[in-house]
């Protein structure tokens, strides 16, 4: 009876930490995606598909190096805006959330789902650990110059998600990680890098002088969060926890059910 307590209490434990990275499904392999326009300056460089929809205008590409196809309110175009709607909420609903403030420079963060009002970075973000990494902005997203996110320890840019609530900015030589999904536009100024997506739902995707690399994430990334996400986890017990607890609490009292029938024999 015990040995069945402790499986299921592991069992639970799993279930409790674990969470499947975000499915960006037919919206993975691009690099760039936009509900208005596209708009570049100047010498940028694209791994990865541009797409889209509902409009049609793509400006300045003569100057653009794309490695990959241009999806211009087509039908790829429009099944990976569908895809990202769909990401977006789900990495909006993603649980436990651990509150952070604005400012997210000089801080070193584990696999989590953390947010904030608005998120902002001076200076580096360090990304700790393999596993999933959501941060969720209610309202923007913006970097200063110069700015950068670190990954350490195996944290991989693929299970990076910035979900935000309007738009996002990144500064001047800015060297960011992660898909940012913006529910309203993304600026990228002049010599901002970006390892992983810009996907915006609704507005416009503005580039300057920029590198986008999507290349390392071309299949959708199943990592789960690892077991340190235990330590983000909101005050209140999930209810996961609490069905562990009468788990353990059925189990011992089981054992001293089978030890008192065998003194009594």
């Amino acid at each position: 009876m015990i040995s069945m307590g402790a499986i299921l209490a592991l069992t639970l434990a799993s279930t409790a930490l674990a969470a499947q990275s975000i499915n960006l499904g037919s919206a993975t392999s691009f690099a760039v995606l936009a509900g208005t326009t596209i708009t570049n300056t100047g010498a940028t460089t694209i791994t990865g598909n541009v797409g889209l929809h509902p409009g049609s205008s793509a400006k300045g590409f003569t100057t653009v190096t794309l490695h990959g196809a241009k999806h211009l309110a087509d039908a790829v175009a429009l099944n990976a805006k569908n895809a990202l709607v769909a990401a977006y909420n789900e990495a909006a609903g993603a649980t436990p959330v651990k509150k952070v403030p604005t400012e997210l420079g000089g801080k070193t963060l584990k696999p989590g789902v953390y947010s904030s009002a608005h998120l902002g970075l001076t200076g580096t973000l360090t990304l700790d650990g393999p596993g999933v990494y959501v941060f969720k902005a209610g309202s923007t997203l913006i970097t200063a110059s110069h700015s950068r996110v670190a990954l350490i320890n195996g944290a991989s840019v693929c299970n990076v998600y910035w979900q935000i609530g309007s738009s996002a900015t990144l500064g001047t030589s800015t060297s960011f990680k992660g898909t940012i999904m913006a529910l309203t536009s993304i600026s990228l100024k002049t010599g901002a890098t970006l390892q992983g997506r810009a996907l915006a739902r609704n507005g416009a995707v503005t580039m300057d002088h920029n590198t986008i690399n999507s290349s390392l994430c071309a299949a959708p990334a199943t990592d789960e969060i690892a077991s340190s996400q235990a330590a983000v986890t909101d005050e209140t017990p999930s209810a996961p926890w609490m069905a562990l607890l009468v788990i353990l609490l059925l189990a011992f009292a089981a054992s001293l059910r089978v030890t008192a029938g065998r003194l009594r024999r």
